[in-house]
């Protein structure tokens, strides 16, 4: 971590686009990503499908086919840990959880302190986080440091929270709330994302990871060193492709891909960056 009083930021009014996945078969993806998660299909073309929220026209999740693409191994390969799916409030969160029990679909859960979570599997082995925020009146710091931990979840609670409605799909609130990867070495993780990039460490004491932000989130992006000597996703793996930092306006974007640039890390005309291990970040104007 840069440590360093004049280090570069991204602008605290970041937001994360859409991640595009590379999947094995397509149908049975839009089949889960509809069904289950309850994303909505907005566009189709030749690279893929866009899948988004209710009423809205950016696309939350891209998913491009590539034929037979390995399923991601159970102990993980250097990229995708999870990307998360951010719900407007716990009452969506009660109103998912009810829905996926309806359903038979089996799901991890989680009490982060600062969120409550859901975890689930795609056909693909692709991970995926539902979760939704605690009031940022509810987050504590210890010494500078924001405190998050991993607890059970009251899940009879956060079902309880939406008062009998039923899920209807993906409401029109939600959005990318967060990217975590699994990387080969989470000091190097955190020169590339902290001191070349600009995100800001805001948890560094959880075992084997480190949370980074902008804007004084709990995280837009995790690392971590859980998948040990695993190999990166190669072009024949279901994997992700790339994942979107959408800063307000041309200006902030070239100044983010200076600092790339200033760090001797080469930056493409699209705005992506890859990172150590060959994760692409695409940082855009939105």
């Amino acid at each position: 971590m840069s440590g360093v009083a004049d280090a570069f930021r991204l602008p605290a009014a970041l937001r994360l686009g859409a991640v595009t996945l590379q999947v094995a078969d397509l149908a049975r993806s839009i089949a889960y990503y509809t069904e289950v998660l309850g994303l909505r299909e907005l566009r189709r073309g030749e690279p893929g499908v866009e899948l988004g929220a209710a009423g809205r026209s950016e696309p939350l999740v891209v998913l491009r086919e590539r034929v037979n693409a390995a399923r991601v191994p159970r102990g993980g390969l250097l990229g995708l840990y999870h990307y998360a799916l951010l719900l407007p409030d716990r009452s969506a969160l009660g109103r998912f959880l009810a829905h996926l029990r309806h359903r038979g679909v089996s799901a991890g859960a989680a009490d982060h302190l600062v969120s409550e979570a859901l975890y689930l599997t795609d056909p693909d082995g692709l991970g995926i986080e539902v979760y939704a925020d605690r009031p940022r009146a509810q987050w504590r710091t210890l010494q500078g440091e924001l405190q998050m931990a991993t607890l059970a979840l009251d899940a009879d609670a956060v079902i309880a929270s939406a008062h009998g409605a039923v899920w209807d799909g993906m409401p029109a609130g939600a959005c990318i709330g967060h990217v975590h990867l699994h990387v080969g070495n989470v000091q190097d993780g955190a020169r590339f994302y902290d001191d070349v990039l600009g995100f800001e460490p805001m948890v560094w004491s959880y075992p084997g990871a480190l949370f980074l932000a902008a804007g004084g989130y709990h995280h837009h992006l995790a690392i971590n060193g859980w998948a040990g000597n695993a190999r990166a996703a190669a072009e024949s793996d279901a994997r992700l492709l790339e994942w979107r930092v959408v800063l307000r306006s041309p200006d902030d974007v070239e100044r983010a891909l200076g600092n790339v640039r200033r760090r001797g890390i080469s930056t493409a005309a699209d705005g992506t960056v890859a990172d150590p291990w060959g994760t692409v970040v695409r940082i855009v104007a939105g």
